[in-house]
């Protein structure tokens, strides 16, 4: 019987490079945390839980963006000792955090702004207004920046929704601030809040499905493993597909592993290349690892799917 350990690289990068982009994630950090620290003193001075968790809110986009630069620079080096696939999944990890701070931040705005809709204190609307209107400017800048930096990286996207959903409860504030201004409707403060907890818990649900979606090594999107082991399965030569995983290792970065049959007097070797130009050809996987083996003469040809995507053959 052959044997035929290999793994497919093809010459490929994997994931995605945000290197390019630390020049663009430097300039969103220096402008959240410039004017955080003058929301913060405003906020205290005007009384605007608004204010204050658009400031609360910046801390912690700070703390993305810093951890985002912090995730590019790992994923940059290189496979080594135990660390197999190198520190790529620091972005997948960046990017977790980021949802974490999202889904608590918006918890604690939701019952504080609940509790401001029940008893509203003396907000000081035109301040709230002119801070909220500049902070609108800002972040404007901010997410104009990193909606040019490649967003396709879940570490990125983290950082990018963490600015979004700060330009959403400026807008917000600014619109608190006015109504308060000119009615002097105090719980526009409090709804405002609950209408950017509600943005930022979006947020939050997007990244931290996506990035669990990794670390538990789910199919990516769009990569069906039932579709790809028929499609292995239809290689001539191919006689059964077995032990098939797809998973990604970060974001960009799917990956493949497949045990499979081929008839006594077939070409391992071979049949490998032409798998692996098809996986490639056809999903775009570039890393497999695929182990071809003979099948014994006198053993039956299995054609039984035991689990979903698990086994694949023909004739």
């Amino acid at each position: 019987m052959a044997h035929d350990h290999d793994h497919g690289h093809s010459g490929h990068s994997h994931g995605v490079s945000a290197d390019a982009d630390r020049t663009k994630i430097a300039i969103a950090l220096a402008l959240i945390v410039g004017f955080m620290a003058v929301e913060v003193v405003v906020g205290i001075v005007a009384n605007s839980l608004a204010l204050l968790s658009d400031a609360a809110h910046m801390l912690t986009d700070a703390g993305a963006l810093a951890l985002a630069l912090v995730a590019i620079q790992l994923a940059k080096r290189p496979a080594a000792g135990s660390m197999t696939y190198g520190w790529k999944r620091a972005e997948i990890l960046s990017a977790q955090f980021n949802g974490a701070t999202l889904l608590v931040l918006g918890l604690l705005i939701v019952i504080e702004g609940i509790r401001r809709l029940i008893d509203p204190p003396a907000v000081e609307g035109g301040i709230v207004l002119v801070v909220a209107l500049v902070g609108i400017a800002v972040n404007l800048v901010a997410t104009w920046t990193l909606s040019r930096a490649n967003r396709s990286s879940l570490n990125v996207e983290g950082a990018f929704q963490h600015i979004l959903t700060d330009l959403a409860a400026f807008v917000m504030t600014a619109i608190a601030g006015l109504v308060i201004l000119t009615t002097g409707f105090d719980q526009a403060d409090g709804i405002a809040s609950l209408i950017v907890a509600a943005i930022m818990l979006n947020s939050s649900f997007h990244l931290l499905r996506e990035s669990g979606r990794v670390f538990l090594e789910a199919s990516p999107r769009g990569l069906d493993p039932d579709m790809i082991g028929g499609a292995m399965a239809a290689v001539p030569g191919v006689e059964e597909v077995h032990d098939l995983h797809v998973w990604e290792v970060t974001s960009g970065f799917p990956a493949l592993s497949a045990h499979v049959l081929v008839g006594p007097g077939d070409d391992c070797h071979g049949i490998r290349l032409a798998l692996e130009h098809a996986i490639h050809e056809r999903f775009g996987i570039d890393h497999t690892t695929l182990q071809v083996e003979h099948r014994h003469e006198d053993e039956l040809l299995q054609v039984e799917v035991a689990d979903r995507g698990s086994s694949h053959s023909e004739r």
